[in-house]
């Protein structure tokens, strides 16, 4: 029997502005994975549910699994703040069950349970600010290109809309507010109002209300909505309100209306409107006659009446090859790549191909794991992979997966292990994980490099093999990995450590490292767990954790 995905939108975090379907959705659940803040949001829902909460940036994880818990029928409940429908969960759910050939006849039974988003949660503290036309803007950019950003910030702004920014500024992105606000002071008043407003309905909320040109002095960060107002925004008694346009109709001041109702929609009376309030009999006689002879002799199908107007407004030719003209999608792609697992010398050929294949809109960072990741903006990624393979370069991808990380066998000189750190290599390189994986390998028992210290330490000596599991690899309180295993067999040590990760991927959950999982089952494949940590004093940092 198949499960059920239940995706939830619980509002802004406070009971009273949650629909009484998350509540119970929340409650009939056998699991609940989410965002950690967000679990502890709905803790008094919770009874013995089993709970799955993990860091901020593990969307995918969470989203994959949600299916798989589902796919073993239980019900699993996936929330998140506001909307699951705005920046939230629910097209991420969808996407990963795309990918694994879902079909709603078939497959899981997914339901969407909307939520207030925090758009309109924001909007009632300030008053009425979102009453005309308005959009969202997300601000981070570790999904969407800037530029792409920067044109729908302009294009908003343009259009006069009153926007809400999301994610407008975090510790390590702090430009891109500052850049919204030079955008919109190119078409905006500086006196234009705007909305801090942090944490709406929850114990921290906090709500200011500035202009646009004072706006940065303010405290603004990942839990602010920042919404802004348009031209015709206007602030009385520390309250935002758009008007939608009824003083053009209404007399608001008085009972006694200047327009009787069955004049108020006359296009005489709204000389804004696309008709530019021309509504004379003579003119609604030719327009119908107009009408009556389209329809009488069409020269033409809907199609190219469609294609005849978009080349006008493009100054293009009107054939249906205008049809096939698109723009490519252009997206960030992301990887990393090594001159090879035992090699470690870039040669000249492949630092060109970086250079040529970057550009310079791309970017690139060297890492402690003999490994450059690269960040390009393209639309042609297989071309970008096939110049770096050309060049000898090994690539691997980004994120949570296995990653191998060995010493250079003192150039070749101690190369009787080699075979098997290159076996490793090949059957799990790129192996998606519950969190990024480092499997440390050295080719003699001085660990130079430093195996004992990623999260599998895997060390030749004397002919055979040593195993180190679990170290601790950031944090005050980091450890080298517990030694559970001496004189491993050579033809044994890659079946030994593709068991143990095989296991970890099946039964570790979401962004849990490998450590914590050791810590959590207690015993891997045999290996019983230690604990390692140092037993010290230690003050708290003033930075916090």
């Amino acid at each position: 029997m198949l499960g059920k995905l239940l995706v939830i939108g619980f509002g802004p975090g406070s009971f009273d502005h949650m629909t009484n379907r998350a509540q119970t959705a929340i409650q009939e659940s056998d699991c609940i994975i989410g965002y950690k803040t967000y679990v502890d949001l709905i803790q008094d829902l919770l009874t013995d549910q089993e709970i799955i909460s993990t860091g901020m940036s593990e969307e995918v994880s969470r989203a994959q699994a949600a299916v798989k818990l589902a796919e073993e029928g239980k019900t699993v409940a996936v929330i998140s703040s506001g909307d699951a429908g705005v920046y939230g969960m629910a097209g991420l759910v969808y996407e990963v069950l795309i990918e694994k050939g879902w079909t709603e006849e078939t497959g899981v039974s997914v339901e969407v349970v909307p939520g207030v988003s925090a758009s309109n949660s924001c909007a009632s503290l300030l008053g009425a600010p979102i009453m005309h036309d308005a959009c969202t803007i997300s601000l981070s950019d570790h999904l969407t290109p800037w530029a792409l950003i920067e044109k729908r910030i302009d294009a908003a702004a343009q259009a006069d809309f009153v926007i809400s920014l999301y994610n407008p500024k975090s510790g390590r992105r702090t430009r891109q507010i500052q850049e919204a606000q030079r955008i919109l002071l190119e078409y905006r008043s500086p006196q234009t109002p705007v909305g801090l407003v942090k944490s709406a309905y929850r114990d921290r909320q906090h709500i200011v209300i500035t202009d646009l040109e004072n706006m940065l002095n303010h405290d603004i960060g990942m839990l602010t909505t920042v919404v802004i107002g348009n031209s015709s925004t206007f602030l009385y008694d520390n309250k935002m309100i758009t008007p939608r346009g009824y003083q053009r109709k209404y007399t608001l001041n008085t009972a006694e209306q200047r327009l009787r109702p069955h004049e108020r929609l006359r296009h005489e009376n709204e000389p804004w409107a696309l008709h530019q309030g021309i509504n004379t009999m003579e003119t609604a006689q030719r327009e119908t006659a107009v009408t009556v002879t389209k329809v009488a002799t069409p020269k033409t199908n809907t199609l190219d009446l469609a294609l005849e107007a978009l080349s006008k407004v493009q100054g293009r030719s009107s054939k249906r090859e205008v049809n096939t003209v698109h723009n490519p999608v252009v997206s960030v792609f992301e990887l990393a790549v090594s001159p090879g697992i035992v090699n470690k010398q870039f040669t000249p050929k492949q630092m060109i191909t970086l250079a040529e294949v970057v550009g310079d809109e791309g970017k690139m960072e060297y890492t402690p794991h003999h490994q450059i990741h690269l960040r390009i903006p393209t639309a042609n990624p297989e071309l970008i992979t096939e110049k770096l393979k050309e060049a000898g370069f090994v690539l691997e991808p980004l994120g949570d997966v296995f990653q191998l990380k060995a010493c250079d066998f003192c150039e070749g000189e101690k190369k009787d292990s080699i075979p098997h750190a290159e076996e490793l290599h090949q059957k799990l390189s790129g192996l998606q994980l519950p969190k990024e994986l480092k499997v440390g390998f050295n080719g003699c028992g001085m660990a130079c490099y430093g195996a004992v210290n990623d999260d599998i330490g895997i060390i030749f000596r004397k002919g055979k093999f040593d195993l180190f599991l679990g170290a601790k690899t950031v944090g005050r309180t980091a450890h080298a990995g517990q030694p559970v295993a001496e004189g491993i067999e050579p033809n044994k040590i890659v079946d030994v450590v593709e068991t143990i990760i095989n296991e970890y991927k099946e039964k570790g959950y979401p962004n849990e490292r490998f450590f914590k999982y050791f810590r959590r089952v207690g015993e891997i494949q045999g290996y019983t767990y230690q604990d390692m940590t140092p037993k010290i004093e230690i003050e708290p940092a003033p930075c916090g954790d």
